[in-house]
């Protein structure tokens, strides 16, 4: 929508009800020139009383606030006339400046007040109180501010939003706009945020000619860390040429030179893996080779025979839980015993948790103080139910913060703070993605015991590497495969049925029996509706099964049987609207006490609270609660992730998704009582074996297939791996 075709309203601020200094989000009143006065709100950063501005948007109706005008763009000018400069001076916009010390410059100086304020602080220095120190000081923030307010014009005027002008300045501070008018493609660094596309029409409107080293070099950047969000960890120098050639129309031939600006800053690091020259972000090749390095460390150190015995104490746990150990969960024990590093990995029914209990029992027999995480929370909940110990998630684990400085995660555990055990047990290892792994093998002392456990045929990591996967290929580290299934999950046809998907086997589709359904339908919009009715009614009147304990699956968010679509279904069907149950509309969604919702990006700062008065920060990616309060005054919610009550505001509702229906990407790492699972036709890179078989994997009772038998087929055939570009496997094999 261009300016022609928002409404404007032009007028003086006189009043800030409410600024948010971190994001610039702003509440203003504003005296229009027609007379009347309006609630603005928007990105305005450093609003102040006295300021003229004139601002395009549209108006919107709050449903506690009433009418208010949403701003788009915003242009502003600095106030004239003593009355306006006393009225934005006295709202201390200015660091130092209050309404004693604005009467004193404005009845001094009067209409000229703001430029002696930023051109002559000596002048300053001889109003009664104010030092020549104090008025450098004010003078100075002036500055800044009137600094900011020309970055934001100017980022304005090319329709780019006043939040960069924020971390511009957080970054580069007084020389942010030199930098800028230098450089525009340091808007598309991590740490400011804008994307490639905005940097780069910004430079071209200013001049940058089109094969400009520096705009190769943002766009080389641009490439890799697009291709880092697919997974890889690094790029051939080959791929990433052609690749950023088409995406900026150059010849390939003209790549070297911003290739080399990158080399030289150190932003990128170049070196051959294999048979690939490989090109990788600098943060991903430390991260790629600090994680070879420590786990060929770790796999290289064998201990001595300890003084406990590994028979007593299988056979004291073989008396307790009334089983026998498999040979294999046996080898399990003896490589813990001897290895610090241990790799368990194998499917559904082979018994990874009673080889994770009994690797628990020997390291207590050791005297070992033992640790245990894993990537979500989900997944650290039901490793906590499995074993009978506490488990965190892995962020919790680290104590992860965010920093606005980088603009990355921190993890207060690390190389100088180690966490306090000699053993370290990580489940859903398949989950972990290299920067991640980078930050535990940081976090625990150089003698700390490592056990990780997992299905590497399970999908791979959501960020970059296939680290799992990567060590068992290796072979350098200790690993036991637990390939029998053991006679009690025979029974189970998902078990059996998901072994057959990962050897390429269609499973019976036919039978319908021992937790194991399926329901034909070939058109999405009657696949979508059955599934709202296994949800709604046939389910729980049938099987007993209520609807908090059914999770909807779908490979794919999009189209009518996708999360989107089924999520608004399931919400009408499950938590209809009614009196007296409050909800609100953000980004077009309705939010309603009752549903079930899930946390899809890290927040490191919401507060959380229990029934017993624990309290802490964070709620994690994939992290499923319920909405159980709305203040609608307060513009305040809360939602209770499994007796943890995370307070937010409503804008904070970006976060969230509807959680009825996940995809089987977000649902990695849990375990839920019965599985509907939408199977019918989707972009063909999402039908494949290892989405079908972990979606399988997900139900521990139940299991409901809803779809087409042809898509189940061409999803079980299709073995194909995404290849991942990443050099883990070939660094810990060679030792390089």
């Amino acid at each position: 929508m261009g300016e022609q075709e928002l409404e404007k309203l032009e007028g003086q601020v006189a009043s800030v009800i409410f600024l948010d200094e971190d994001d610039g989000y702003t509440v203003l009143r504003l005296d229009v020139d027609d007379g009347s006065q309006a609630i603005v709100v928007g990105c305005i950063p450093m609003a102040a009383p006295g300021e003229s501005m004139t601002i395009w948007g549209s108006w919107t109706r709050h449903a506690t606030h009433g009418e208010q005008f949403k701003a788009v763009h915003t242009e502003r000018t600095m106030p004239t006339g003593a009355a306006a400069i006393f009225d934005y001076l006295s709202s201390r916009v200015i660091k130092g400046i209050g309404p004693a010390t604005a009467a004193l410059i404005v009845g001094k100086f009067g209409d000229d007040a703001l430029n002696v304020l930023r051109d002559h602080p000596e002048k300053l220095a001889t109003l009664r109180g104010v030092s020549l120190k104090k008025a450098e000081e004010m003078s100075a923030a002036f500055r800044h501010q009137t600094g900011m307010r020309t970055l934001m014009e100017f980022l304005g005027g090319a329709g780019l939003p006043p939040v960069l002008a924020l971390r511009l300045y957080r970054c580069y501070g007084d020389e942010a706009m030199e930098k800028v008018e230098e450089n525009p493609y340091i808007l598309s660094s991590v740490q400011v945020g804008a994307s490639f596309a905005e940097a780069d029409a910004l430079a071209l409107a200013n001049g940058v000619d089109a094969d400009a080293p520096e705009r190769v070099a943002a766009a080389l950047l641009y490439e890799l860390r697009h291709n880092a969000d697919n997974g890889h960890c690094f790029l051939p120098v080959d791929k990433l040429t052609t690749a950023t050639a088409q995406l900026i129309g150059v010849e390939p031939e003209q790549i070297g030179e911003g290739l080399d600006i990158l080399l030289d800053s150190g932003d990128v690091v170049c070196e051959q893996v294999s048979n690939a020259y490989a090109c990788y972000p600098a943060r991903l090749y430390e991260a790629e080779t600090y994680v070879a390095r420590r786990l060929r460390e770790m796999a290289g150190m064998v201990y001595d025979a300890p003084h406990v015995s590994v028979e007593r104490v299988i056979e004291k746990l073989e008396a307790e839980q009334g089983i026998r150990f498999a040979p294999l969960q046996r080898k399990t024990l003896d490589a813990a015993v001897s290895r610090q590093l241990v790799v368990i990995t194998g499917g559904p029914g082979t018994g990874k948790t009673t080889s994770v209990r009994a690797v628990l029992a020997l390291f207590d027999a050791m005297g070992l103080e033992t640790m245990l995480a894993a990537p979500t929370g989900q997944a650290a909940k039901r490793l906590g139910d499995l074993t009978g110990r506490d488990a965190s998630t892995i962020h919790r684990l680290l104590e992860a913060s965010f920093s606005p400085e980088t603009d990355s995660t921190v993890f207060r555990k690390n190389e100088s703070d180690h966490l306090r055990c000699d053993a370290l047990v990580l489940d859903e290892c398949s989950m972990v993605d290299m920067t991640l792994m980078q930050a535990v093998l940081s976090a625990i002392g150089p003698s700390c015991r490592l056990v990780l456990v997992g299905d590497a045929d399970q999908l791979p990591s959501v960020g970059p590497g296939a680290v799992f996967r990567d060590v068992i290929r290796s072979g350098a580290a200790e690993t036991v495969r637990l390939t029998e299934i053991f006679r009690q999950k025979l029974e189970s046809r998902i078990v059996l049925s998901a072994h057959q998907i990962n050897r390429g086997q269609v499973p019976d589709l036919r039978a319908n029996t021992a937790g194991f359904y399926f329901l034909r339908r070939r058109e999405a919009d009657s696949a979508a509706e059955t599934i709202v009715s296994l949800c709604q009614e046939r389910l729980p009147r049938n099987m007993g099964i209520q609807p908090g304990q059914i999770q909807v699956l779908s490979p794919t968010r999009k189209g009518p049987a996708g999360t989107e679509e089924l999520n608004r279904r399931l919400q009408q069907a499950l938590n209809p609207p009614s009196a007296g149950k409050p909800e609100f509309v953000f980004g077009g969604r309705t939010f309603r006490v009752g549903d079930r919702v899930m946390q899809v990006r890290n927040d490191y700062d919401v507060l959380w609270k229990t029934e017993t008065l624990e309290s802490g920060y964070g709620v994690f990616n994939g992290d499923i609660g319920y909405l159980s309060d709305i203040d609608p005054a307060a513009e305040a919610f809360t939602v209770d992730f499994d007796g943890r009550r995370a307070e937010y505001v409503f804008e904070q509702a970006s976060e969230l998704d509807h959680a009825w229906a996940a995809t089987v990407h977000k649902s990695q790492g849990s375990e839920y009582r019965a599985v509907v699972l939408s199977a019918v036709r989707t972009a063909p890179q999402l039908m494949y074996r290892s989405l079908l078989y972990t979606a399988v994997t997900r139900a521990a009772e139940l299991l409901v297939i809803v779809g087409d038998d042809e898509v189940i087929r061409a999803m079980t055939e299709n073995a194909r791996r995404a290849k991942r570009y990443s050099g883990l496997r070939i660094r810990m094999a060679d030792g390089t």
